[in-house]
């Protein structure tokens, strides 16, 4: 098989949504799909100890939430589907916004009794912002919510996307009965349980519990008005992410999930070309490259090792072969790689084009990191860094454990949830995060995997400005505009809040304060 027919038959995607819409429900079903598990656990599975597979770590499981992303590989109806399960919490939108750039598509799900919310909104307008094509799933159809069309128009309005159902519901709640196919022109009929039954147009008649049912034919009406009125399906728009394609039903009976998956596939797009320093690398390109967007610490606590989550964006991967690290020019040996169902992993002796692999950190990769084979010296766009808004000065409870914390507190920070800062000086630890939770996370981590107990001082929420080296005049700074550095060694200041920022600028005008998330950030332009 060619470089090519390998390519086309990769399936990326990340799911995003909201937290409690539906998101991890909804993996585990793929999963369940693709005959990678035998039952699917729930996120909120605490009491039965059944747990959501995409969620492995333990905090997660405790908590009944994702904070970390996961990356699901399988075989489904002759395609390789790479599923990323993102965290829904605000929180670690920063882990999602990463996870953004490695994939082809996104699967967008909706509480259909709430609607369009706030971190929905905002990983949309990300979505929006690099053209990724969306579809959309309206999830909890088995429950009360709002009016389908209103869902519709919500979403046009909001999100400024064309939508077009390509199913209706009739009913909802106790009186949900099922929904049009609308591509098929059959009616799949909700049991109440997992069976679905499917029924033709042409044999409805057969059924009169359901055509002479008052939801049914209101919903047979809506269904005349959408032929009528609505707008008409385009793959091509879908693909610019100009519409999306909006499908209803239940992630947790599941009902309709299958016909969503099924019909996903099939229009998802395989990998696209990518930016590179040297111009767009095409897919085909027949020499491997790859960028690094995620790197995990400890998902195999018995080894304790280290795992980079590669994007393949051209080429073969092989285990084994030599690449070079774009940033140093050093060459690395690829002996261990691995693929994913969330923490459960096998060697992977050959991956594509659009594919996800683990490959072991010794310490080396960094977020961003491009990896490439023959003569090529490009790098791939630089990934989207973010402001902390939370800092805490950092240290551990017991002074005999410097060497744990240390090193677990090189390696989390090397993950990109949280960001390290030394005091001048005093050299002093400061962490800083996007979010509270990140912060929780950090200390039950370094408490479980590194056996250090740490304690966290707040310093209150801080605005970052950089420095330029020969501009550094320690007389300047106190407690209120902090100086530090980060781990480039570049000096920042820590300022108080706006107001001591633009007091400052006014006292120094010819100090150059850097924002460094001004340029590629996508919290400046969402």
């Amino acid at each position: 098989m060619t470089l090519q027919d390998e390519m086309k038959k990769r399936r990326t995607f990340a799911i995003i949504s909201h937290p409690d819409a539906g998101k991890t429900t909804m993996t585990e079903k793929l999963l369940l799909y693709g005959n990678l598990i035998r039952s699917a656990g729930t996120v909120k599975g605490k009491k039965s100890g059944k747990f959501a597979t995409s969620d492995w770590m333990e905090i997660e499981k405790q908590r009944g939430i994702s904070v970390t992303s996961s990356v699901m590989n399988f075989p489904y109806q002759g395609h390789q589907i790479n599923i990323l399960d993102t965290p829904g919490h605000e929180d670690f939108s920063e882990d999602t916004y990463r996870t953004l750039t490695a994939v082809d598509s996104v699967v967008m799900i909706i509480d259909s009794t709430k609607g369009i919310e706030a971190q929905t909104l905002k990983l949309f307008k990300v979505c929006r912002m690099r053209g990724i094509p969306i579809f959309t799933f309206i999830n909890k159809l088995d429950r009360e919510g709002k009016d389908p069309f209103e869902l519709l128009d919500e979403i046009e309005e909001v999100l400024d996307i064309q939508t077009c159902p390509m199913n209706w519901p009739a009913g909802m709640g106790k009186r949900f009965l099922g929904i049009f196919n609308r591509q098929k022109e059959e009616f799949v009929r909700y049991n109440g349980d997992e069976e679905e039954t499917i029924i033709p147009y042409t044999e409805l008649h057969a059924h009169s519990d359901l055509t002479e049912n008052a939801m049914f034919q209101d919903a047979k009406e809506e269904l005349a008005l959408l032929d009528e009125a609505g707008d008409n399906f385009s793959l091509d728009d879908v693909l610019a992410g100009e519409q999306t394609p909006v499908f209803f039903g239940s992630a947790l009976a599941p009902f309709g999930v299958e016909t969503f998956f099924n019909t996903f596939v099939s229009m998802a797009p395989a990998p696209g070309p990518r930016k590179s320093t040297e111009g767009v690398v095409s897919p085909d390109h027949p020499e491997f490259s790859g960028f690094i967007f995620k790197i995990q610490a400890n998902m195999n606590p018995a080894h304790r090792d280290r795992i980079a989550f590669v994007r393949v964006c051209s080429g073969k991967f092989e285990r084994g072969m030599e690449v070079k690290l774009s940033r140093t020019g050093k060459t690395i040996k690829l002996a261990q790689s691995q693929q994913f169902v969330a923490s459960s992993r096998g060697t992977v002796e050959e991956a594509y084009a659009g594919d996800i692999i683990g490959i072991y950190d010794p310490n080396i990769y960094r977020i961003g990191d491009t990896l490439v084979t023959g003569k090529d010296k490009f790098e791939y766009d630089e990934l989207p860094q973010f402001p902390p808004e939370l800092f805490k000065k950092v240290t551990a409870k017991n002074v005999m454990k410097a060497k744990q914390f240390k090193k677990g507190l090189e390696q989390l920070v090397q993950e990109g949830a949280i960001q390290l800062f030394k005091r001048h000086r005093t050299e002093s630890y400061i962490l800083g995060a996007v979010g509270e939770l990140q912060y929780e996370v950090f200390q039950y981590r370094m408490k479980n995997e590194y056996n250090v107990e740490v304690m966290l001082e707040s310093i209150g929420e801080r605005i970052p400005r950089w420095l330029q080296a020969e501009q550094i005049d320690e007389s300047l700074f106190d407690e209120g505009n902090l100086l530090v550095r980060d781990r480039e060694e570049n000096h920042l200041v820590l300022f108080r809040n706006e107001f001591a920022l633009n007091w400052f600028q006014e006292k120094h005008p010819d100090m150059k304060l850097i924002d460094l998330f001004e340029v590629n950030s996508y919290d400046q332009t969402t």
